[in-house]
């Protein structure tokens, strides 16, 4: 008699009128969020703009779906394409059936792309979601536990988990290995936001840590499970996998320390630039608008000096003084007017017309005078 297990749902879906809202499903998009959450807090502590972690997120998490959904069917084709089955099924992915290795690959193809358009480097953005990640996957793994699926050898330990007959499955009490590797997947998330702290670790190498540690888990989770799997050399083929993808991270973590050590000291270079080329551009327009106000004080004088000659020539008595008193009174008086700095301009042209008036008036005295005599 079982004294204690962990229950298994017996459904892993509710139905809401028409709608069917899927355990699996709500436990992959929280561990989206979780990642996004984490990643961007992590992006501005490193010197990057909120938001951006959110948009390379778009790209990354349709091609991670896919990719996780590739690897899964073509590592277990027989499941779609084997006797009596429908090859239709491959397309179901809310029913399970994601690889964590094809996730990766493929949504790091995403990403890149994401981080090319914002012209950021991907190891500065990997580095920044690692420990998210992690934990994506902790949320994530609760999914099987929904569809009572990847468990591992039968026990009678307390913590067994109970599993009911269905499809591809006998009753009994199982290793919850669905727990072990979300318990595992949080450490490795602590494990690296204290590396990160402790080394300030930079170029990618906060993420390699975070893969060669998933690694090392996944190794002897995959050893207690039981579900149908291809193997090579007797050992299953996750588990081979694993030990490739840990001494590549493991490798990578070496040669970058040495070839490129320290962290990015900017994480969006065109953070600083658009700054600089803001205050650029404002002391520009200044520039411009002192030396445009200086040119319009130049005319003003100009103008001014004009009109002050003007007077002073009529004043002197240079016009004739045949019928010139009346001309040079007006000369004067629209010469003063001229004089008063009104606008560059403007000033500028009265001062003109003054000038052609005192001009034009004496020459028509000059010509009535003969008149005068005749009469």
């Amino acid at each position: 008699m079982d004294l204690a297990y962990i229950p298994s749902p017996s459904t892993g879906v509710i139905h809401l009128g028409p709608i069917p809202l899927r355990g699996y499903a709500f436990c992959i998009i929280i561990g989206v969020f979780v990642a996004v959450w984490l990643g961007n807090r992590r992006w501005i502590a490193r010197g990057g703009k909120p938001g951006t972690v959110a948009d390379i997120a778009v790209w990354a998490v349709p091609f991670g779906l896919v990719g996780g959904r590739l690897y899964h069917v073509i590592t277990d084709y027989q499941l779609y394409f084997g006797e009596g089955r429908n090859w239709v099924d491959a397309f179901k992915i809310w029913e399970g059936g994601l690889g964590i290795w094809g996730a990766i690959a493929l949504g790091a193809v995403g990403a890149w792309i994401g981080c090319r358009l914002r012209g950021i480097p991907l190891p500065a953005w990997a580095d920044a979601l690692a420990p998210g990640i992690a934990l994506a996957q902790a949320c994530g793994r609760w999914g099987n536990w929904f569809n009572q699926e990847l468990y591992g050898r039968a026990t009678d330990l307390p913590w067994a988990l109970k599993i009911s007959e269905g499809p591809n499955r006998v009753a009994g009490t199982y290793h919850p290995t669905f727990l072990y590797e979300s318990l595992w997947c949080v450490g490795v998330a602590l494990l690296v936001i204290w590396a990160d702290r402790r080394f300030k670790l930079g170029h990618g190498r906060a993420f390699a840590l975070y893969v060669a540690a998933y690694c090392v888990g996944r190794g002897w989770i995959e050893y207690m499970r039981v579900d149908e799997a291809h193997h090579i050399l007797g050992v299953r083929l996750n588990v081979w996998t694993s030990i490739v993808v840990f001494l590549l991270a493991v490798t990578y973590l070496v040669l970058s320390a040495k070839l490129r050590p320290g962290r990015e000291a900017i994480v969006e270079p065109d953070r600083e630039p658009a700054a600089a080329g803001s205050e650029a551009g404002s002391a520009s327009t200044d520039a411009v608008k002192a030396d445009t106000a200086k040119a319009d004080a130049a005319k003003a004088d100009a103008a001014s000096g004009a009109g002050t000659g003007v007077a002073a020539k009529a004043a002197s008595g240079a016009v004739p003084k045949a019928g010139s008193e009346d001309a040079a009174a007006k000369a004067a008086a629209v010469a003063t007017e001229a004089a008063a700095p009104k606008s560059g301009a403007g000033s500028t042209s009265k001062a003109g017309v003054a000038a052609e008036d005192a001009e034009s008036e004496p020459k028509e005295a000059g010509a009535k005078a003969p008149e005068a005599k005749k009469l």
